[in-house]
């Protein structure tokens, strides 16, 4: 005999079954327990009553005629006292209700549900608009294409294991393979809270090592500057073939852009001297810009909050002057309002803006005749700018410490050990390191 089971007591788990058989079924009353394991139903436990009333229903007695004894009984089953009961005496779900289930067991429900939580995240200042976009993308590249068709309810580790294979397929990185998984990890959790599983299923390890972004010399940072401004100068165009081969195929790059502008020559030198990313040159406008001359000279830059840090970055001399000269150039373009972008300031698509400046950067690189990756085989990209000014500072400051450098550059003191520190030796500092401490005289 097979009976399927519409409508279940309890759920439990196969090692909280064995653990306390008994309990277990004691708290499902007269309803079967489904045991799951590793999130899959595995099999049902029916209390005693319950097996009763499957294997023999109460039954009712109809007069219909004289018998031997003056009566003839015919045995009829009592109807059901509840229209949603099954033909076993348990209670059928109404369909609307098994729609709604398989409607929210699916990893498409789960993300659109999980994205409206974000952004309420947003709306009360703890998550960042810009990782909601990233979010989606990895949904819409990896996560829902694989889960696609499974269910979260049958989710195990073998499904995560065959999600990181597809991920390493396509030559992601461990770090990036880390936070897919944490997306995932999300998904799954949003399905316990909905009462989809009872918990979520073992997630496969990934190392994640530390990847220091790479750095200019100081003769390579001379270098670059000045082959920018001669580029500029001479108004010399971007060449029409890549430098390994084929044509350049850049949709994105308008023929205004083959041009290198001063714009390049003065990013360079601001970024160096400024400690900013180049996600905050895309933002920066005039309005986030004060000059303070005083004892020092230094730019005070209120820029946006960026990665939970708000703080006011604080300058090198030398930016100063990168600032008045690009002020100066935008305003005999009519431009340099308050509102306006510091740099490329004609560019209203600020992600088009950005993009341009690393294609000029990759440029300037090659023009220089500078390696596009460092010793290490860590690319260069417009991002090691920043780099550069922070180690810059360890090499070539005074006493400065690392806390007041990490609160300056907007972050961490751990940040600079891990991605920026780790690359400084004994050797680039060996003045420090041979110094020597004078003896304090005495008065």
């Amino acid at each position: 005999m097979v009976i399927e089971f519409t409508n279940v007591g309890k759920l439990v788990g196969l090692n909280d079954f064995l653990s306390d058989a008994l309990g277990s079924v004691s708290d499902c009353g007269n309803s079967p327990l489904l045991v799951l394991h590793e999130n899959k139903p595995a099999f049902y436990v029916v209390p005693a009553k319950a097996w009763a009333s499957i294997c023999g229903q109460p039954q009712a007695l109809e007069r219909v005629g004289a018998g031997e004894d003056g009566i003839v009984e015919r045995t009829t089953p009592h109807p059901p006292s509840n229209p949603r009961t099954a033909q076993n005496g348990f209670a059928v779900p109404a369909q609307s209700e098994q729609r709604d289930f398989e409607k929210k067991n699916n990893f498409a429900t789960l993300a659109a549900k999980l994205l409206d939580l974000e952004w309420e995240r947003v709306e009360r200042h703890e998550f960042c608009a810009g990782s909601v976009g990233i979010q989606k993308n990895r949904l819409d590249a990896h996560v829902l294409p694989f889960f696609r068709y499974v269910a979260p309810t049958q989710v195990t580790h073998v499904d995560l294991e065959g999600f990181v294979s597809r991920l390493t397929q396509h030559q992601l990185s461990a770090t990036t393979i880390s936070q897919y998984l944490v997306l995932v990890r999300k998904l799954l959790k949003l399905a316990v809270r909905q009462g989809l599983l009872k918990e979520v299923p073992e997630f496969p390890r990934i190392k994640v090592g530390t990847q220091p972004r790479a750095m200019l010399s100081l003769d390579e940072y001379r270098k670059l500057a000045s082959t920018a401004l001669k580029m500029s100068r001479s108004s010399v165009s971007a060449p029409p073939l890549k430098s390994t081969e084929g044509r350049r195929d850049r949709f994105w790059v308008a023929p205004r852009n083959m041009l290198l502008a001063p714009d390049m020559f003065w990013v360079i030198r601001f970024m160096v001297n400024a400690f900013v990313r180049p996600g905050d040159l895309r933002q920066l406008k005039n309005k986030h810009v004060t000059v303070v001359r005083g004892e020092t000279v230094y730019l005070r830059l209120n820029l946006p909050e960026t990665k939970k840090h708000n703080k006011p970055i604080v300058s090198m001399q030398a930016a100063v002057q990168v600032y008045e000269a690009a002020l100066r150039h935008t305003k005999s373009q009519g431009l340099g309002s308050p509102e306006d972008y510091v740099f490329l300031p004609a560019e209203k698509d600020r992600n088009y803006a950005l993009a341009v400046l690393g294609f000029w950067f990759k440029w300037v690189m090659r023009e220089a005749g500078l390696p596009t990756t460092d010793d290490k085989n860590r690319p260069r990209t417009l991002y090691c700018l920043r780099h550069t000014s922070i180690m810059f500072r360890l090499l070539y400051g005074q006493g400065i410490d690392m806390l007041t450098l990490a609160r300056n550059a907007r972050t961490s003191v751990q940040m600079i050990e891990r991605f920026y520190a780790s690359s400084l030796d004994g050797e680039m500092n060996v003045l420090m390191i041979q110094s020597r401490r004078t003896k304090k005289s005495k008065t």
